[in-house]
């Protein structure tokens, strides 16, 4: 096993500091990590807002190559990193060194390219007009500035790709921000190894040591610290409705409020259209089983509920659905607490009055098993509870009466990082009636697909209205991701000595 400190990064140093806690792998012996509080996030503050008086006027091609360069010492480091988290997360090793380390690494290159565009600055120039009357105008340029020092949080269910250098990160120091990541304590080592290769990037790129902090911790006291730190600009979080919630409420009761892009979760509805489920209701049954499954249902775009119409195809759906989850065994989840609140989750679901249980094997300790329920639609519509998210490989099928009470429940539920339509050619009308609703309530609006796994792109949207994300105007995923730590900054009959370099000439 790679020998691991369990210390935080700060400043360049790798420094001890706080209490500590031990690490709860799966397989393999515990990382004794210290507990980073008040103290170390300050500490690491204060080094990103020096920092950023030389890195947030460092050039657009210094600012890629050092994104590269992340990329190159992570992809060096793939077998320490492979090793690490199937000890600590449980993922199998083709998830981790097939999946998403390469995933982390190409957006990070994704967004090197993206800096070399330029096309993000959105440069604006009105030139004077000196005699133009009844007033002259001055002559304005504008273009997207970086915030300052950002606070980032990982995410349990991606020990890379939104994590420690994971897209919220990336998009950061793209932008020209530093960033401060405070550590998630289900993958302490996968952080601090992945922090070991974005120091080795500073250094050999010359960047400001303080540029990335890594501060460890098992404690609420490290997030507050982060959100309400003076010198934080913004927050980019991924995580739980509670806890993101939480964050959310103390940035905004902040003196200053700052920006706080949190991505909370989801139910992620699909819709099968009547011809699509009377010519194939079986096989998009299996199909959404597999999906609902996969990654033992840790996604924040697993489809956890699925809408029915009475009609040909939709027991079909149901019974190929159930033997296909009935097949699957119990899993290790990401951590023991993760494992706790999906039992809760599937309990309270199946307790509730007139849900039919389907499928449910039960997983003991850190295991879970898929659970399957169904409702009719008119008991969907009764009671909200049933909206609730449980992380894990559970869903809840909806059988609507009838096309109008699937409209009815489309128009009914809450904000959505993603909504699915399964329809053949001949739902296109019924279609049309449903895509006005959903693109209102999810950031993704897919067909004849199922939502897990999100394309990095240009064009990608991983985000939606509230409580699916904090901020319905933002992506945690894609290019676009970096707009959410820059801002506009007009510059009014300045002398092109004193403009940013790219809006000179």
């Amino acid at each position: 096993m790679t020998t691991l400190t369990g210390r935080h990064l700060i400043d360049g140093e790798w420094i001890e500091g706080g209490t500590s806690f031990r690490s709860e792998p799966v397989s393999g012996a515990p990382l004794h990590v210290f507990d980073g509080g008040k103290t170390e996030i300050d500490a690491a503050m204060q080094a990103a807002e020096r920092a950023f008086a030389t890195y947030g006027w460092t050039a657009r091609e210094d600012r890629a190559l050092f994104l590269e360069a992340i990329a190159t010492e992570i992809e060096a480091r793939v077998d320490a990193i492979t090793e690490v988290g199937m000890a600590e997360t449980g993922l199998p090793e083709p998830r981790l060194r097939a999946v998403e380390l390469p995933r982390t690494a190409n957006q990070l290159r994704l967004f090197a390219a993206h800096l070399r565009d330029g096309a993000y600055l959105d440069r604006r120039h009105e030139a004077a007009l000196p005699d133009r009357q009844p007033m002259p105008r001055p002559d304005l340029r504008m273009m997207q500035r970086p915030l300052g020092p950002v606070g980032v949080f990982g995410a349990s269910n991606f020990p890379l790709a939104f994590s420690t250098a994971g897209g919220d990160t990336a998009a950061a120091l793209a932008a020209g921000c530093p960033v401060v990541y405070k550590g998630h304590p289900g993958h302490p080592g996968v952080g601090e190894l992945v922090a070991q290769a974005i120091a080795a990037a500073i250094e050999k790129t010359g960047i400001p040591a303080g540029v990335f902090g890594l501060v460890q911790s098992n404690s609420t006291e490290a997030g507050a610290a982060l959100v309400t730190h003076p010198l934080t600009r913004a927050i980019g979080f991924t995580g739980s409705f509670r806890g993101g919630k939480a964050l959310f409420d103390l940035a905004m009761a902040r003196d200053e409020p700052i920006p706080f892009f949190g991505e909370l979760g989801s139910i992620n509805p699909v819709f099968v259209l009547p011809r699509a489920q009377a010519a194939r209701g079986a096989e998009v049954g299996s199909a959404w089983a597999a999906s609902l499954t996969m990654g033992v249902g840790q996604f924040c775009t697993n489809p956890g509920v699925v809408v029915l119409q009475d009609g040909p195809g939709a027991d079909a759906f149901v019974e190929a659905a159930g033997a296909a989850l009935s097949d699957v065994a119990p899993q290790p989840m990401l951590t023991s607490g993760v494992a706790e609140g999906y039992r809760s989750g599937v309990a309270t679901a199946g307790g509730i009055e007139g849900v039919r249980t389907h499928v449910r094997i039960e997983g003991e300790g850190r295991h879970g098993g898929p659970a399957m329920f169904e409702v009719t639609g008119a008991e969907w519509l009764a009671n909200p509870a049933l909206e609730q998210e449980v992380f894990g490989p559970a869903g809840i099928v909806v059988r609507a009466a009838d096309g109008a009470e699937a409209r009815a429940i489309a128009q009914g539920i809450d904000g959505q990082l993603t909504a699915t339509l399964q329809m053949d050619d001949a739902d296109t009308d019924e279609a049309k009636a449903l895509v006005p609703i959903l693109e209102r309530k999810a950031g993704r609006v897919l067909v004849n697909g199922f939502p897990t796994g999100v394309e990095v792109a240009e064009a990608m949207v991983h985000g939606g209205p509230f409580p699916a994300s904090t901020n319905f105007g933002a992506t945690s995923v894609g290019t676009l991701a970096i707009r959410r730590f820059l801002r506009p900054v007009c510059y009014q009959n300045m002398p092109e000595a004193l403009l940013p370099e790219d809006l000179r000439g």
